[in-house]
């Protein structure tokens, strides 16, 4: 049975989230190679990699909303999502800013 993302300690989550981003470049890599040695429809590829990425962001997501229990598990998410962000330079949404902003304050 597959686990509920939202469901787990939120190292837990941390570890679920890298598997994603890990199996999403594979999947990258290997679509790029088909490409690379043959026509391929780029509709067909933009939904590989789509489907791709819809773990990376649900795993994601479950660690933007995760209730943090203590101060300590607060400051290691917000270390995570800073890293992600730095690393990805990819932007939160308002909603999800909500909720890290939230944390910080807490």
């Amino acid at each position: 049975m597959k686990q509920v993302l939202g469901d787990g300690s939120l190292f837990e989550k941390m570890e679920r989230h890298i598997a994603a981003q890990k199996a999403t470049a594979k999947t990258v890599r290997e679509w790029d190679e088909k490409r690379a040695v043959k026509r391929m429809s780029p509709v067909i590829y933009a939904a590989a990699l789509a489907a791709a990425s819809k773990e990376d962001e649900a795993a994601r997501l479950s660690i933007v909303m995760h209730k943090p229990a203590d101060r300590n598990e607060s400051d290691r998410k917000l270390e995570y999502i800073a890293a992600y962000i730095l690393t990805t330079q990819a932007a939160l949404d308002p909603r999800e800013m909500q909720v890290i902003e939230e944390v910080a304050d807490g």
